[in-house]
C-alpha cells in the first residue's frame, strides 16, 4: 500500500528533529458550494537538514515515531 504524501509549509522548528508542517487543502461547503481553505498541522520527523519557517516541504506517512509524530520529511521544495 503506498504511503500518503503531502506538501506543506514549515510553521515551527523549535523542537529537536521535529518540524511542525501546516498543510492546506480546499474543501467545498456541502450546502452553499463555497470553497474554503482548511489547514491542518502535522508533526514531522527529520534527521538532518537546514529548515526554517516558511519553507515548503514534502512529508510522507510512516510508522509512529512518537505519540504525535507519524510523518517524515522527504525533501525541501
Amino acid at each position: 500500500m503506498p504511503k500518503k504524501e503531502l506538501i506543506g509549509e514549515v510553521v515551527s522548528t523549535k523542537m529537536q528533529k521535529t518540524l511542525v508542517v501546516k498543510v492546506a487543502r480546499v474543501k467545498v461547503h456541502p450546502k452553499y458550494k463555497k470553497r474554503i481553505v482548511v489547514h491542518k498541522k502535522y508533526k514531522a520527523h527529520y534527521e538532518e537538514g537546514n529548515f526554517k519557517e516558511g519553507d515548503k516541504v514534502l512529508i510522507r506517512e510512516s510508522r509512529p515515531i512518537s505519540k504525535d509524530k507519524k510523518w517524515v520529511v522527504v525533501k525541501k521544495l
